[in-house]
């Protein structure tokens, strides 16, 4: 009998057998069937209720199903959804307008999943870099680092270091440099070659374990940019929104990125949405007919961000994320556990570091966290990331140590 099957119910099997019948197998989810989601809470289909630690990678920082969004969401499906850009809608240049004032941008290029919105920065730069910068046709280049994860399309695969994204997926997109993450060194090396049009990285690296860099590296590697007149290009789709405690990662080093690009909790989790925002020197290098998307900028997603980010400010997530992602950090710490080798993090973004023999000992106290009704997930083996919706209360992250502290009893 397989894990899965030993760990589920049969109503919960039925839906598990009939999705790895007719679903691609590209995800190892946890044996969980959920139907149900308030605030921080997620129900599965016998009824249970977890605690969300994931929150979608931090799509739903908002809370699920935040009533404010899913009230936009029916109002506009009830008018209009898509128009395509081929005409102009009445909800777009409102969209426009608020998020440019909203992170201090000239222009905003709306898109839809997070990787899009990776693509479109980078085809920024790049147009930039011929246009701008006056780098020769076809030269251009990128420089990205260790560690990173902008998605997996072709093009974004072909600079990560992760085996199991670029494995077996070649040949390769041309015109990138990969150097160590954090290592300010290296970027200025980097940076010395006048074809680089960009730098492209995460403020914490969440896929990677939730690497927070040496304090004082975001701004000295804009410094550095700057110097180089290469564009910093700062991927906030997980990072950004309130998550660690500012509205931006960027915001803790006063950096303002060249190219920003937003996704995930742009739509509270109720419907893809990403976004780029830059100055006009460099969003206007692209013209009408050189980028676009069917979806992209449609009125559902316009009246739901809009939405999505009026909650962030009114409720002030981006303060409580950065207070109780601290008390929830001294919470674990304090728990003084032998398999816990590290509690890291920025805001509600944080991660532990399991120290065991056993490879698997991260994924297995997933599936106990489970059964004790909290949800996470490990990542690149030894790292389990807890990110809750922000919208938790003290109260609950008290109860959550509580359940990590007894589900950490397994392991010994």
């Amino acid at each position: 009998m397989s894990l899965v099957e030993a760990t589920s119910s049969s109503k919960a099997q039925q839906f598990i057998d009939q999705e790895l019948q007719y679903s691609a197998h590209n995800y190892h989810p946890l044996p969980v069937v959920l139907e149900r989601g308030q605030g921080v809470y997620l129900w599965d289909v016998d009824g249970k209720r977890y605690y969300d630690f994931l929150s979608g990678y931090s799509a739903v920082n908002q809370g699920h199903c935040h009533p404010r969004i899913v009230g936009a969401l029916v109002e506009q499906a009830q008018k209009l959804t898509l128009t395509s850009r081929a005409f102009h809608s009445d909800q777009l240049g409102e969209y426009a307008q608020y998020i440019t004032g909203y992170f201090g941008y000239d222009k905003v290029l709306p898109m839809n999943s997070g990787v899009e919105a990776v693509e479109t920065a980078l085809k920024l730069a790049r147009r930039w870099g011929y246009d701008k910068k006056g780098i020769a046709a076809n030269r251009a280049k990128i420089v990205t680092v260790t560690g990173n994860f902008h998605g997996r399309t072709l093009n974004v695969v072909s600079f990560s270091t992760d085996p199991s994204s670029r494995d077996g997926f070649g040949p390769f997109m041309p015109g990138y440099e990969v150097i160590p993450y954090n290592d300010l060194t290296a970027l200025k090396t980097a940076l010395e070659d006048p074809n680089i049009a960009g730098f492209l990285v995460e403020p914490i690296q969440g896929e990677a374990g939730v690497y927070v860099p040496d304090e004082g590296y975001l701004a000295k590697a804009y410094a550095l940019c700057q110097q180089a007149n290469v564009l910093f290009i700062g991927d906030e789709i997980q990072t950004g929104l309130a998550r660690t405690g500012k509205m931006l990662a960027c915001d803790h080093e006063g950096v303002r990125p060249d190219i920003l690009i937003l996704g995930k909790a742009l739509s509270g989790g109720t419907l893809p949405i990403s976004a780029v925002l830059a100055d006009d020197d460099v969003m206007l290098c692209i013209r009408p007919g050189e980028h676009g998307s069917t979806y992209g900028g449609n009125p559902l997603a316009c009246k739901v961000a809009i939405a999505s980010l009026e909650v962030i400010k009114e409720e002030k997530l981006a303060e409580r994320s950065a207070e109780l992602g601290e008390y929830f950090r001294d919470g674990l710490r304090a728990l003084n556990h032998p398999h816990i080798k590290e509690v890291r993090g920025k805001g509600l973004l944080n991660a532990i570091v399991i120290d065991h023999e056993n490879p698997e000992a991260a994924w297995e106290l997933c599936l106990v966290l489970k059964d004790h009704g909290l949800l996470a997930k490990p990542t690149h083996g030894d790292k389990i990331r807890f990110a809750p919706p922000l919208v938790v209360s003290r109260e609950q992250l008290d109860e959550c140590i509580g359940i990590i502290e007894a589900s950490l009893e397994t392991l010994k």
